[in-house]
């Protein structure tokens, strides 16, 4: 009998995903990496001087480098990268599922982004929600930005440690985390109360924060999930805020409501 088409794709997604790897570059990102017991690496390649530079964390990853002379590094990511002459071959991190972030600490709080593309910005997101505690970031496993070595030398080593899960349906994960208690505030400036405002009383609630892509926002399907709508209470209003710095005013403003 012949497999039903949505079978066939989920199965060559799944290989697919199992296949995936991830060139992380840059001497912070390699050496956080190299240093995660969590990351399964492949291959390291370095110039003899990075190596230098790495050293603990080549021992403590056990891993045997390939030494290239720097006239022929040449790893397999974006020639305009900044490398530093460092580069690691690793398996994309497995955080678990939604429930497995979300559920735990006291208070929690989440990042939810709403078609965030750019890696730079989920990046410095992501540096953003490791320094202010935030449970986790989320993103969509399509239009958003995936585990790669621009987004991991952004975020500086965050990505090592600060869960960054992909879901199959934003608004489905809104409504899973509704059902768990949170309050989910979705980040407009054009709406009539600040986060302060919104979660004022609401000391113990577990709290996510949902941001759109700058310019078009969030999805109207992504608005009509939330509970709420709410701005951040600046001067100049949300609109001129690249969605990274929204990301971390949104969480400062929410980390002591009550």
């Amino acid at each position: 009998m012949k497999k039903p088409k949505w079978v066939v794709e989920k199965e060559q997604a799944k290989k697919a995903d199992a296949a995936a790897t991830v060139w992380l570059f840059g001497l912070h990102a390699v050496r956080d990496a190299l240093l995660n017991s969590k990351r399964e690496k492949l291959r390291l390649m370095v110039t003899l001087n990075a190596k230098n530079k790495l050293e603990d964390a080549i021992l403590t990853a056990g891993i045997t480098p390939d030494v290239i002379d720097p006239r022929k590094f040449k790893p397999p990511i974006d020639p305009g990268s900044v490398h530093q002459g460092a580069a690691l071959e690793v398996k994309p991190l497995d955080w678990g599922s939604l429930a497995d972030v979300a559920i735990g600490a006291e208070a929690p709080r989440l990042i939810l982004l709403d078609r965030v593309t750019d890696p730079h910005n989920v990046g410095a997101i992501l540096r953003s929600a490791e320094v202010l505690g935030a449970s986790a970031v989320i993103g969509t496993r399509h239009h958003a930005a995936p585990e790669t070595g621009a987004l991991a030398k952004t975020a500086s080593g965050a990505l090592e440690r600060q869960p960054y899960v992909r879901v199959r349906n934003l608004a489905d994960a809104i409504v899973e985390l509704q059902g768990m208690g949170y309050i989910v505030l979705g980040l407009d400036g054009e709406a009539d109360a600040t986060i302060e405002t919104t979660l004022s009383g609401q000391k113990d609630r577990a709290v996510a924060l949902v941001l759109g892509a700058e310019g078009p926002g969030l999805r109207q399907k992504t608005r009509e999930t939330c509970d709420a709508l709410a701005k951040i209470d600046a001067a100049g209003g949300f609109g001129s805020l690249n969605v990274s710095n929204a990301a971390a005013l949104a969480l400062y403003a929410s980390k002591d409501h009550g």
